[in-house]
């Protein structure tokens, strides 16, 4: 059985987090880890009848406070790597778009629509370098939220001066973003290979 099938991308429920999950995440992990994932199945099944706001704050801080930032050369020796929530939480570090695909995937769990939010590669103008944040906005006509983790706290795209966007996307399609809001994007085209990457180390379990 898939350590994270197909079926459980859409909806980490409590059929998903079974004593055999946790065997597994201990062989991989370590058992020191196994609180980190009581954790989350907490966060998730928690979540039930909380308003979106609040399930945007709750996933945002349970990733910033354990995932620790690191570079993917740093972490997994290698130039560029999308990790699944799994492979973060487990190893408890990541980079910026690590950050962005589990808070992404814990809101899903969490019943956030998937229409609401994107993954966006943005510039980061105060340090000149490009980085991914997590998007949310209510209806398309919205200013988005930003989900970020430089900056902490969840504010409103037009207060976030810093960055500079580039294109969202998630797992319904990729939109080239108009640089006037980052809630303003376009139909492009049906996804990205790194997305697509990332959705078949997952169904494999990893």
């Amino acid at each position: 059985m898939s350590l994270f099938s197909a079926a459980c991308v859409a909806s980490l429920n409590a059929e998903f987090f079974t004593a055999d999950f946790f065997n597994r995440i201990a062989q991989q992990y370590g058992q020191n880890k196994i609180d980190d994932f009581k954790d989350w199945q907490s966060l998730i099944e928690d979540a039930e009848g909380l308003d979106d706001y609040s399930k945007l704050n709750l996933a945002n801080q349970f990733a910033n406070r354990h995932i620790k930032y690191q570079t993917d050369t740093q972490h997994w020796d290698k130039s560029d790597y999308w990790a699944t929530p799994i492979e973060s939480l487990g190893s408890g570090a990541g980079d910026c778009e690590d950050y962005a695909i589990f808070k992404y995937f814990t809101l899903k769990a969490m019943g956030v629509d998937e229409s609401k939010m994107r993954l966006m590669y943005v510039r980061a103008l105060t340090i000149d370098e490009p980085h991914m944040v997590l998007i949310y906005f209510e209806t398309p006509r919205d200013i988005p939220l930003v989900l970020d983790n430089y900056q902490t706290k969840i504010k409103p795209a037009s207060q976030r001066k810093d960055l500079k966007p580039i294109y969202s996307f998630n797992g319904q399609g990729l939109w080239l973003a108009k640089a006037r809001g980052l809630g303003n994007t376009k139909p492009n085209s049906s996804g990205t290979k790194d997305w697509t990457n990332l959705m078949t180390r997952i169904e494999q379990g990893q």
